[in-house]
């Protein structure tokens, strides 16, 4: 494999707090299981007295947390009920109408089992396209808030 050079190779960040919590500076394990949060605390420190929960709980009161589960829902519902529709439609198809999915469609392959593997295809297509709503709609959004996150609790603690 060859290594790719240029704008889209120095575009990866070292600190992307999804890669990993202790590379993305939350800190290092104090030996009880804690985490020792690492370095200054960020510009965005929360005030006196609060704590990571208050934090977790304020970011996800925000316009912009609403908006990113707003989202989701709008794409995984859907989803799931003509998913299910599809699903049970076949099952009911199998039990109420033998005749009908015995029907040979070509050779040896009847009407149930091309059903059967619309069913396999459904479900790729259908994870092919969350993925893509997610890359699309979600993960700017989410990627911020797990920045903002990290920012407000770094210092919390100390």
């Amino acid at each position: 494999m060859e290594k790719e050079a240029g704008r889209e190779a120095a575009a990866t960040r070292l600190d992307d707090p999804w890669y990993d919590a202790l590379a993305s500076g939350w800190g290092e394990l104090d030996g009880t299981g804690g985490f020792v949060p690492a370095g200054p605390p960020g510009p965005v420190a929360p005030p006196r007295g609060h704590s990571a929960a208050d934090v977790y709980l304020e970011v996800q009161r925000s316009d912009a947390f609403q908006e990113v589960r707003r989202r989701y829902r709008r794409f995984v519902v859907p989803a799931t009920l003509a998913f299910l529709v599809w699903y049970l439609a076949y099952v009911v198809a199998a039990i109420t109408a033998p005749g009908l999915m015995a029907r040979p469609v070509t050779g040896a392959v009847n009407v149930a089992m091309v059903a059967g593997l619309g069913q396999f295809l459904t479900t790729f297509l259908l994870t092919g396209a969350y993925a893509r709503h997610a890359r699309l709609r979600r993960d700017r959004a989410a990627l911020d808030l797990r920045w903002d996150t990290q920012e407000m609790t770094r210092g919390i603690g100390r």
